[in-house]
């Protein structure tokens, strides 16, 4: 196994687990708390990598980690809870698919990447394997939802572009702490003013923030930034089609919820469509200097 193909690998575990988080939000946190839920997935977990870290940004830096948290957390995040409030779950899953469709041209615009038509393709393809995957006949819409669920895909792929422009020189780990307790911080004030306060929490609830903050979050996106620090944009965008494989998987093994022949169809042609991604996908210089004191 090449070390490239071991990145490829490693970082595809991050949106695989991501994939989790339907299933811990529905089952094992209280009910109608999106911003809340989003902030306590982000500030402790953020905090806490902090508190290992011990280092903060320098001066020049402030303004773009906390655009970045924005981009790869606050927006992110509270856009998806509301689509997934707002639609049903195979609708918003498809409309963020676009994602990695978007990345390709985003990354041509800000790092000068070439765009493939086998990226683009590849892309296209795997949104029609998450569409596959997750929609049904009678799904419906709603502007809101929709508009959300646009702006999820945007942010993220904004996110993952300036994520690989912006490289400071510090590890993935204190890059991923910066980014995660400033995207809580962003989002402290707008849950506090949006949400009423949450009920007391449950051993269940505990689980559910304890999974989405330290694994949901902190873990798989040290993963994450250290795969975006290494690949291309148009290799490590299209993995994001994991998540939805995951959840009905998820969905299927834990809930008993029915797999089709649809469905099982779609999960292949994601695959697939990743596959396809890979294949003219050039190897990134490892350029990104050593960690070193950046405060």
């Amino acid at each position: 196994m090449t070390s490239r193909t071991a990145d490829i690998l490693l970082t595809a575990t991050a949106p695989a687990i991501w994939g989790s988080t339907y299933i811990v939000t529905t089952e094992l946190l209280p009910a109608n708390y999106p911003l809340t839920v989003a902030l306590l997935r982000a500030l402790p977990a953020g905090l806490l990598l902090l508190l290992i870290v011990r280092q903060l940004p320098g001066r020049a830096w402030w303004g773009r980690i906390f655009l970045l948290g924005a981009l790869n957390f606050s927006i992110l995040w509270a856009m998806l809870f509301l689509a997934a409030y707002r639609l049903p779950g195979g609708v918003a899953a498809t409309i963020t698919s676009v994602q990695p469709l978007l990345v390709v041209f985003l990354a041509s615009a800000f790092l000068g990447s070439p765009v493939r038509a086998l990226s683009v393709g590849a892309a296209i393809v795997g949104i029609g394997g998450v569409a596959l995957l997750v929609l049904t006949p009678n799904a419906a819409l709603d502007a809101i939802g929709i508009a959300a669920a646009i702006a999820a895909a945007v942010s993220m792929a904004f996110g993952t572009v300036l994520s690989r422009r912006w490289q400071p020189p510090v590890s993935a780990l204190t890059f991923t702490a910066w980014q995660l307790t400033a995207g809580g911080l962003l989002l402290l004030p707008v849950a506090l003013l949006l949400e009423p306060p949450l009920p007391a929490l449950t051993a269940q609830n505990w689980i559910g923030f304890g999974w989405l903050g330290l694994v949901g979050a902190a873990l798989t996106y040290i993963v994450w930034f250290r795969g975006v620090a290494r690949l291309e944009p148009s290799a490590i965008a299209p993995l994001a089609f994991l998540s939805p494989v995951t959840a009905v998987i998820l969905g299927w093994a834990l809930l008993g919820q029915t797999l089709s022949a649809w469905q099982v169809t779609g999960i292949v042609i994601v695959i697939a469509s990743i596959w396809l991604s890979q294949r003219r996908a050039q190897p990134v210089v490892r350029a990104v200097p050593p960690a070193r004191q950046a405060g």
